[in-house]
């Protein structure tokens, strides 16, 4: 019997589990800052539109289960009521390792905007536009893209998707060039784009995630060799404080700006994220 039951758990941990990462910048119609508020309707339905696309290409080229984390603003954005129903809905902060630690078989992006000042980029930021000015890994620009491709890699798994703004999708093909992407708009200035309707949008994702999946064995991880260092500069308003250079494996480069390091990606990702 404890044969069986661990037989049992080899299978689940091995079946074709995709980890979607949401975001609104990213979504097709939405070009303006007041779009992006979780409570605006509109973006809402747009975003849970490509959403659900996506979910139901991964399911037609054979995905087991499609895990939607809400990752805008507080993952205050997305509802149970109207997400895929095959399809499961995480809400809340993950933390450090966002579950990529349970190993799916791969990760994507919905709605995905590019790292800070990427030229093209529609309100391009990386991680936050009030609270950060740039980030660099090694030494290299980097955002929300970039960072969580180098976090799935720690955890052997694959970036395969993604939709968003054109400067969002030359973000992932430049580390990712395997990457199956859904261009849904393309930037002019920070808050001026063009973009596809609604339903050209969703037709778009569907296909490209669907190719996506069937890809899946074939793209490797993405992974950042050791040692790693993880720079970031804040704005001035939230300047570091007088005690900044006490943190693990930190180094304070300025009043804004602080380095951390570590012996791979993880361990620098951790030092930087509890801060």
């Amino acid at each position: 019997m404890l044969a069986c039951a661990l037989a049992a758990a080899l299978s689940a941990q091995s079946g074709k589990v995709v980890f979607l990462v949401t975001d609104a910048e990213g979504v097709a119609g939405v070009c303006r800052q007041d779009q992006t508020d979780p409570k605006d309707a509109e973006m809402r339905q747009l975003l849970t539109g490509e959403i659900n696309a996506a979910v139901d290409g991964l399911y037609a080229a054979g995905a087991d289960d499609v895990i939607v984390w809400d990752g805008h603003d507080g993952s205050q954005t997305l509802s149970a009521l109207t997400i895929h129903p095959r399809s499961k809905l995480i809400i809340g902060d993950l933390g450090v390792t966002m579950t990529l630690e349970r190993r799916y078989a791969a990760i994507g992006f919905v709605g995905q905007h590019a790292r800070a000042d990427r030229k093209g980029g529609i309100m391009a930021h990386s991680y936050s536009s009030l609270g950060i000015q740039t980030m660099l890994l090694n030494g290299k620009p980097v955002g929300e893209i970039e960072t969580r491709a180098a976090l799935a890699g720690a955890f052997d798994t694959p970036v395969i998707f993604l939709s968003g703004d054109q400067a969002a999708a030359d973000d992932l093909h430049a580390i990712v060039p395997e990457a199956e992407l859904a261009v849904v708009k393309e930037g002019f200035s920070n808050y001026a784009c063009q973009t596809l309707s609604a339903e050209a949008a969703r037709a778009l994702i569907r296909e490209r995630a669907q190719r996506a999946m069937q890809k899946i064995g074939g793209i490797k991880p993405y992974k950042i060799e050791g040692p790693v260092s993880i720079q970031i500069e804040y704005t001035t308003r939230n300047a570091l404080g007088a005690d900044a250079n006490l943190r693990p494996g930190a180094e304070v480069i300025d009043a804004r700006t602080i380095r951390y390091t570590g012996k791979d990606f993880l361990e620098a990702w951790t030092r930087a994220e509890r801060h």
